[in-house]
C-alpha cells in the first residue's frame, strides 16, 4: 500500500460575496504554441446543472481549452474563473472544486488496486488518511467498482479504467467536472455507463463539459454546445440552435412499386413536388432513392404522400444526423 503524507489543506473561509452565475467561466482565451496559434480569443461560460458539450475535430484545440480550465496550462491571453474565483490567485481552493476525467488517462499505478489508487490521489489533495479511505469507497461506489476495489489496476478493462478516472475527479467533490474524450475507444454500454454518471453529477447540480468528437451522444445528453475549428468558436449556444445550420435533410429510401407498369421515379418526383427533391440512390427498378427534404416538411408526411401516390416505403433511413450536417455545415466554414 502506498501512502503519501501531506499537511491538510487550510481553505480560507474565502468567497464572492455573492455566488456567480456562472460555475465556469472563461474570457477571450488564447494560447500558442511554438508560433502558431491554437486558441484565438474562445469564451465559455458554463452555468450549474448544465452540461456544455465542447465540439470540434482534431486539431481544433479542444483538450488545450480543457487543460487550460483545468489549471494545468496558462493561458497567453484572456481570464477563468471557476465558481467566481482567478485559479492563479486561489489554486488551492480551485483545484480542489474542479473535477478533471483527462483522455487518454496513463496515471494510475498499474499494480495497485482502484482502491489504493484513489487514496493515494486523495491523499495528493490534502485530504486526511481516514477520510481518504473514506471517500475512495465512496466514489469506487458510485462509479459501480465496488466490487473491484481490491483488484489491480491492470486487471481493469478500458471501460472500468475509465470509470475509476471519473471515480478521482470526484475525491474532492467537485461542482465543476471537465472530461475530455471520456467515451472514446469504449463500446456503446460502457461509453454510455460513464454517460450516465456525469449525468447524475449534473442533476445534482455540478456544471461539466464535455469535449467529444461523437456527435451522436450530445442529443438528449448536451444542454449547451460550443463548436471549435482552429482555435476559433463557430457556434456556441443550444442543440437545437446548432441544428438550424444542418443542410436540408437526407434520407435513404427503398420503395415498392404497387402498380404494375409506369415509371415510378416519375410518381415520385410528381408527389413530392415542393416539398423536397428526390433523385435515385441506384440503378433503374432498384428501388433505392435519395430524399431532401425542406426545413418545414415533416418526414411523416412525406412518407403518407409517397404511400397515397402507390410507392409504398418499405425502408427509410436518415443518411446523415442533422448534428453531423451542422458540424460539417460549421468546420467547413472558411476561418475569421
Amino acid at each position: 500500500m502506498v501512502d503519501v503524507w501531506q499537511a491538510p489543506v487550510e481553505v480560507p473561509a474565502f468567497a464572492p460575496a455573492r455566488p456567480p452565475a456562472a460555475a465556469l467561466e472563461a474570457r477571450r482565451v488564447s494560447r500558442s504554441f511554438d508560433g502558431t496559434r491554437v486558441l484565438n480569443e474562445v469564451s465559455l461560460t458554463v452555468e450549474p446543472g448544465r452540461v456544455c458539450a465542447l465540439l470540434g475535430p482534431n486539431g481544433a484545440g479542444k483538450t488545450t481549452l480543457v487543460r487550460i480550465l483545468s489549471g494545468l496550462v496558462m493561458p497567453d491571453s484572456g481570464s477563468v474563473r471557476v465558481c467566481g474565483l482567478d485559479p492563479a490567485v486561489h489554486e488551492r481552493i480551485v483545484r480542489r472544486r474542479l473535477g478533471l476525467v483527462p483522455s487518454g488517462d496513463r496515471t494510475f499505478y498499474l499494480r495497485l488496486s482502484g482502491f489504493e489508487n484513489l487514496v493515494f490521489f486523495a491523499r495528493l489533495h490534502g485530504i486526511k488518511r481516514r477520510r481518504a479511505r473514506e471517500r475512495a469507497r465512496e466514489v469506487l461506489e458510485q462509479v459501480d467498482l465496488a466490487d473491484a476495489a481490491r483488484l489491480s489496476v491492470q486487471k481493469y478493462s478500458h471501460g472500468m479504467q475509465k470509470r475509476l478516472s471519473v471515480a478521482r475527479a470526484l475525491l474532492t467533490e467537485p461542482s465543476v467536472f471537465l472530461v475530455d474524450e471520456a467515451t472514446h475507444d469504449l463500446d456503446p454500454v460502457a461509453a454510455r455507463n460513464v454517460i450516465e454518471i456525469i449525468r447524475g453529477l449534473c442533476r445534482a447540480g455540478a456544471a461539466v463539459v464535455w469535449a467529444t468528437q461523437r456527435l451522436d451522444e450530445i442529443r438528449g445528453f448536451a444542454d449547451d454546445v460550443s463548436l471549435l475549428s482552429h482555435g476559433n468558436v463557430r457556434f456556441s449556444g443550444s442543440v437545437p440552435e446548432l441544428m438550424t445550420h444542418a443542410t436540408p435533410r437526407r434520407f435513404l429510401l427503398r420503395l415498392e412499386d404497387a402498380l404494375p407498369g409506369g415509371d415510378l421515379a416519375d410518381r415520385v418526383v410528381t408527389a413530392l413536388a415542393g416539398r423536397g427533391r428526390v433523385e435515385r440512390a441506384g440503378g433503374a427498378g432498384s428501388g433505392h432513392y435519395r430524399l431532401r427534404l425542406r426545413d418545414d416538411v415533416i418526414l411523416g408526411d412525406a412518407l403518407a404522400t409517397l404511400a397515397a401516390a402507390d410507392a409504398r416505403v418499405l425502408a427509410c433511413r436518415e443518411e446523415r444526423s442533422e448534428i453531423e450536417e451542422a458540424f460539417l455545415a460549421l468546420v467547413q466554414e472558411r476561418s475569421p
